[in-house]
């Protein structure tokens, strides 16, 4: 492992010592816990770093337990900052939220969508200071267009109307107000947009004796959905390559009917092409879409754990692990992915025990470990910045 040392922001003199009380006091008057924690900082020996890109990762932080985090790391100064958000902005009283569902960069600023918190936080890119903040029950991800963003909502909460179908919401970027909304199926997921076109994953996951099967399709210029494509029960992601194909995951059921991975075809809008490998997150980059699968069996009480490696162009699998050097063997629960684009470096995070903290791994672009960290709670989504 490279050396990473750990270090925090000090006081200096008694000077920065009174601005620091004095700004604690003031913000006391606001926010539950007046306590202002130093902001801490892993330090990164890597000898690649002038090359790499910079990005934040939004650990998602367990359900009901208001652990949402934010951390960024900066390749020009060679640290990786943790809880950003918090540090940032002191005045929000209840920090960042409960469960970070998706972290998205359009323009000059960074979405990030707090799924249990029914908001999504808008926030500048460059500071991570709050911008402004959208209200959206149970909202799931987001994606961009034409200066609008599209955000999945599962409409109830878990536990309401658990049939009830879900939505897609339109927000003007630059006012951040909701314009329109259209149905879609229950418990709509990720998103993807080709030609014009809005793909929305609908998993019914809050049914799983009656799961949707099907993706929407939303014509984006009536902002109404036109059709729907059956594909596989209880559909999560949606990636677009650069050949307009869309890469779907399916969760199966984890009794009988397994997960997999399909191709659409967004010019007949059917499915073309079938891995038989259990897939719960990816990321394409270029021609390779990186696959990971994590299949839980009930039965079994285990799980089974894949890094498959594909390529987009010709539909083949290239090899059935992307991890080269045996670091595999020490990744507890594989869930966050994404290739650095400048490098193409794999950041990959595993989400441990889900209730503590989890590790961020750094792999060259062969699959060889160059170094790892720790992250908040379930390390999860990845939003590169220039």
């Amino acid at each position: 492992m490279k050396k990473i040392k750990k270090t925090y922001y000090k006081l200096q003199s008694l000077h920065a010592f009174l601005l620091l009380l004095a700004v604690s006091t003031t913000i006391s008057s606001c926010r539950k816990d007046p306590k202002v924690s130093p902001e801490e900082i892993t330090e990164i020996s890597d000898p690649g770093l002038s090359a790499k890109s910079s990005f934040y990762l939004l650990n998602e932080g367990n359900m009901d337990m208001n652990k949402a985090s934010l951390d960024f790391f900066d390749h020009q100064k060679g640290i990786y900052r943790h809880n950003i958000f918090e540090y940032t902005n002191p005045e929000v009283i209840k920090g960042l939220g409960d469960v970070g569902n998706d972290l998205q960069v359009y323009g000059s600023k960074l979405y990030a969508v707090i799924n249990n918190s029914n908001k999504v936080e808008v926030l500048d890119v460059h500071s991570g200071k709050r911008i402004a903040m959208i209200s959206i029950v149970n909202c799931r991800y987001i994606t961009f267009h034409g200066g609008k963003a599209y955000v999945s909502s599962y409409q109830a909460r878990k536990g309401d109307s658990d049939s009830a179908n879900g939505y897609v919401a339109r927000i003007d970027t630059s006012t951040f107000q909701i314009e329109q909304t259209t149905t879609v199926g229950r418990q709509p997921e990720e998103m993807a947009i080709v030609g014009g076109r809005l793909y929305v994953a609908n998993s019914g996951g809050y049914n799983p004796t009656q799961y949707e099967n099907t993706l929407s399709v939303i014509d984006l210029a009536s902002f109404k959905e036109i059709k729907r494509i059956e594909v596989a029960i209880n559909l999560h992601r949606v990636k677009a390559d650069q050949y307009g194909d869309l890469y779907v995951t399916s969760r199966g059921d984890s009794y009988e009917i397994p997960s997999r991975l399909f191709v659409i075809d967004t010019g007949t809008d059917e499915v073309k092409k079938v891995f038989d490998i259990a897939a719960t997150n990816l990321c394409i980059d270029a021609d390779k879409a990186y696959v990971l699968g994590v299949q839980f069996s009930y039965p079994l009480q285990k799980n089974t754990i894949s890094y498959a490696l594909i390529n987009v162009k010709d539909e083949s699998l290239l090899s059935a692990s992307f991890i080269t050097d045996g670091t595999e063997k020490s990744i507890t629960k594989p869930y966050g992915i994404a290739i650095d684009p400048a490098t193409k470096d794999i950041y990959l995070t595993d989400g441990k025990d889900f209730v503590t903290p989890g590790v961020l791994y750094c792999f060259d672009s062969t699959g060889h470990k160059k170094w790892s960290l720790f992250t908040g709670d379930i390390p999860a989504h990845f939003a590169f910045v220039n």
